[in-house]
């Protein structure tokens, strides 16, 4: 398996947001990880890419022992868990935050530039550009243009777009359809399982159920810090207590 989560705790203080969870993500799948508000499903993303890792270890004000982060994540069978998020990324463990955050002073072509830091070959970073343009063409349309000044849509385009110049292995998505309308989404999903059909790994985490399930290969629900079901998408909505308790439908 490509991604593995082995008994993932995470405190803040005396706040226990993720309670032992485990599951794991094969090489090649579109896994979401669903649930209510304020379950946790971030904060599992945010320890899977080294993010809290990084607070416990370099936030000031916060002292070490507030933060606790127990059990183990291992990616293509080795731990990556005691990481920096640089160094997870550098390994294909890529994370695309939730309310997408370009550089927004900066164009749509340097922001893309930016995702792509660690390459320091010209022609494969080019490759990856042409390749993020094929996905996003309305990106290549605005190039040029101040990531500030763009829709909510295609920032999150951006975001994703910026994401995939690192030449992700896995990409764990957090929350992509926030505030956009319709069509967007289904524009927006769609892309998502073109990525996935190209051969990268996908994690996930979203509110729009009926979309995600359309795309999916296997989902997780998380409650309250803690995994309550999993299963595909027809299965977990044939039961009516999970789809009205935990899906909101």
């Amino acid at each position: 398996m490509l991604l593995e989560i082995k008994h993932l705790s995470v405190a803040y203080e005396s706040a226990q947001i993720i309670n032992d969870v485990s599951f794991h993500v094969e090489e090649g799948e579109l896994v979401s990880l669903v649930g209510p508000n304020g379950a946790g499903k971030s904060t599992v993303l945010r320890a899977v890419a080294g993010l809290i890792n990084w607070e416990k270890k370099t936030m000031k004000g916060i002292a070490q022992s507030d933060i606790k982060l127990t059990g183990d994540i291992r990616f293509d069978g080795h731990s990556v868990f005691n990481l920096m998020p640089h160094e997870i990324a550098a390994q294909g463990l890529v994370l695309c935050p939730e309310r997408r955050r370009p550089f927004k002073e900066m164009t749509v072509l340097e922001n893309l530039i930016a995702g792509g830091y660690l390459c320091k070959n010209q022609a494969e970073l080019k490759r990856r550009m042409e390749q993020v343009y094929t996905w996003f063409p309305r990106l290549k349309e605005r190039e040029n243009q101040i990531s500030g000044t763009l829709s909510g849509g295609e920032q999150q385009m951006l975001a994703i777009g910026r994401s995939l110049m690192m030449k992700p292995r896995l990409l764990c998505i957090d929350e992509p359809s926030v505030g956009l309308a319709k069509k967007v989404k289904e524009e927006l999903f769609q892309r998502i399982r073109e990525i996935r059909d190209s051969g990268i790994t996908v994690l996930l985490v979203e509110q729009e159920i009926s979309l995600t399930f359309q795309i999916i290969d296997r989902s997780y629900i998380l409650s309250h810090g803690q995994l309550i079901a999993q299963g595909r998408g027809e299965e977990l909505l044939a039961d009516d207590t999970l789809r009205q308790s935990y899906l909101g439908m």
